[in-house]
């Protein structure tokens, strides 16, 4: 089962945290893969996924905590940068494609030999954001819409040897808008969802049995301004 041995990329905050919770409220194992330190008592592995590098290391690590190959890996790791493209410092513009773009795939590139051999999952985690574009996010467009074109290229050279599922949330109840200026953060009305609700949609991908693939889901507030 796809849930035994759960790697998840940002586990130590917002969604990653979450279904890092939700993994073993449904009876699996996981281990958080982050920069940061996990405030929940899990498994973790210190990585900052900026540097591509770090990714197979990270994943040999995980499985070193977990005490098996892998079965599942989600790459919820993500950062933002607001602002219009002649106003936000292209280091910040080029971190957040580094770690939500080439991150992702360089996580999916360790992964995927590993989850061959467990017939094991993949969630990648892209954005409503990665299907409509908005003004003052060409870093976080940029990224997320490579995130759903590489995932989409991913699932078809890996089929019937990996399952590979595509998570594209709106927008959701986390620290991810902590530190924008007040312009680029959500109004005091805006209708989020729970992360939790989110992880356990996570945890229904990873559970499907081997041949049967959810391509791809979109999990957004009823009201979410960026879908359709």
């Amino acid at each position: 089962m796809s849930l035994d041995r759960v790697a998840v990329t940002g586990g130590a905050s917002g969604l990653g945290a979450a279904v890092v919770r939700a993994v073993r409220k449904h009876g699996g194992t996981a281990v958080a893969v982050d920069r940061q330190k996990p405030v929940d008592d899990v498994g973790w592995v210190e990585a900052d996924l900026a540097d591509p590098a770090s990714a197979e290391a990270a994943l040999a690590a995980a499985e070193e905590q977990l005490g098996g190959p892998l079965t599942g890996v989600v790459t919820a790791a993500g950062v933002d940068a607001c602002g219009r493209i002649d106003e936000v410092d292209l280091q910040d513009w080029v971190r957040v494609i580094n770690v939500n773009l080439i991150g992702t795939a360089a996580i999916a590139r360790a992964a995927v030999p590993r989850l061959e051999r467990t017939r094991g999952r993949l969630v990648t985690v892209a954005s409503t954001l990665g299907l409509r574009a908005l003004s003052d996010a060409t870093a976080y467009c940029a990224s997320k819409f490579g995130v759903v074109g590489f995932t989409r290229a991913l699932a078809v050279e890996t089929a019937g040897r990996v399952g590979v599922t595509m998570l594209v949330p709106g927008g959701m109840q986390t620290a991810f808008f902590d530190g924008r200026p007040e312009q680029y953060k959500p109004g005091p009305d805006a209708m989020l969802n729970d992360p939790a609700n989110v992880a356990d949609a996570v945890v229904f991908a990873l559970g499907q049995p081997a041949g049967v693939e959810i391509r791809e889901l979109v999990i957004c507030p009823s009201v979410e301004p960026s879908w359709p």
